[in-house]
């Protein structure tokens, strides 16, 4: 296997994990932090292959991701504690997995003959959506619409494939580049505080 698919493994455990961690911080009960963490590592696949008609969706056709997932679930509900301490390890796998998951979602929009720029929404909705899940179940809101470059990180990933790719370079490339130019966005925007501008209101006189 190729390592875009082990990063993906990798990807869709720490998102299941995240998912898990997340429902312990509001103490919910095995079951329901269970289902938390498997939403979370495959609600951006569920939705993009509904939304381009795959159908079984992926995670269902191909049984190794239910046993990542579960692993994730697992790990995170036994050493719960300590993870809680390497949030900066968690954060970058996750980090590392929304790369992975845009190129991934990309692709198979690509493969199907959709628009390019369907194609970049599909991406991003692989990368994103189970987060969106996570936090709604959750009562927070979702990390994409607050100030967080997360999604425009994704997107400008996207793009950056799609220019390479027009230009020719070599696909592994292709795939590899733009999972760094993902995680290198997302991760100087942590280390600079960049951030979307805010939408107000203006104020009543």
């Amino acid at each position: 296997m190729g390592l875009i698919i082990w990063l993906d493994f990798i990807g869709t455990m720490v998102f299941a994990m995240s998912g898990v961690l997340t429902a312990a911080e509001k103490r919910l009960d095995l079951f329901g932090a269970s289902v938390i963490g498997v939403v979370t590592a495959v609600g951006g696949g569920t939705t993009r292959d509904l939304l381009l008609g795959i159908t079984p969706v992926t995670w269902l056709s191909t049984p190794v991701y239910l046993y990542v997932i579960l692993a994730g679930v697992v790990i995170a509900i036994l050493f719960r504690r300590l993870l809680a301490t390497l949030r900066r390890t968690l954060f970058l796998f996750d980090t590392i997995g929304i790369g992975v998951f845009t190129v991934i979602g990309l692709e198979k929009a690509l493969n199907l003959g959709v628009h390019p720029a369907v194609a970049v929404m599909m991406g991003m909705t692989t990368a994103v959506v189970g987060g969106v899940i996570r936090d709604t179940l959750t009562n927070e809101v979702p990390l994409i619409f607050k100030r967080e470059i997360y999604a425009t990180a994704c997107i400008t990933g996207a793009l950056v494939y799609l220019l390479l790719r027009w230009l020719g370079v070599d696909s592994a490339l292709v795939q590899l580049f733009t999972v760094v130019v993902i995680i290198t966005v997302r991760l100087l925007s942590i280390h600079y505080n960049w951030s979307m501008p805010i939408l107000s209101m203006p104020e009543k006189k």
